[in-house]
């Protein structure tokens, strides 16, 4: 496999960016203890201006610069899973979605827990936000990353704190 892989330091923890010719295919929790950036570019020079637009559009939304994110992303996994992230990303900033609006806003009312195991497998963290997917009665149900993190990206999205390093 020829990626660039980038290692940085976040508000949240470690994150590890992939991109693979010129596009972000991974961004995940790194669980291993991070002391500063690491990147290592043996792909293609589009990859490596990625991850570090990635970086940067990342340390812009925990500083509240950044609501969107602009850059080119690759989602790999089943059809179904693809049409969940696609839906993700458009629960607008600030928003909340309950796994059963998801499936019905797909056309599939009773899939509820299929998008739930579409959301888990979510390759694109925070850029593809399943962070912002809750359940039906309003809880913090299930993140990749713990429901810690959840709730201080929901926070951060609705301003009401500020994250500190973890």
């Amino acid at each position: 496999m020829n990626d660039s892989i980038s290692i940085f330091d976040s508000p949240v923890g470690p994150l590890l960016a992939r991109a693979s010719h010129g596009r972000l295919v991974e961004l995940s929790f790194y669980h291993r203890v991070s002391t500063g950036a690491h990147v290592a570019t043996d792909a293609d020079a589009g990859s490596g201006a990625v991850l570090e637009a990635t970086q940067a559009q990342i340390m812009e939304y925990f500083a509240h610069k950044r609501t969107t994110f602009e850059l080119p992303l690759e989602l790999r996994g089943p059809t179904f899973h693809q049409r969940v992230w696609e839906a993700l990303c458009e629960i607008p900033y600030g928003k909340t979605a309950s796994y059963g609006q998801l499936a019905a806003g797909l056309g599939v009312p009773d899939s509820a827990r299929a998008v739930g195991a579409a959301n888990g497998a979510n390759p694109i963290a925070i850029i593809v936000p399943c962070h912002r997917v809750i359940g039906a009665d309003g809880s913090l149900v299930g993140y990749g990353g713990g429901l810690h993190r959840k709730r201080l990206l929901l926070d951060l999205e609705s301003h009401a704190t500020r994250l500190a390093l973890l």
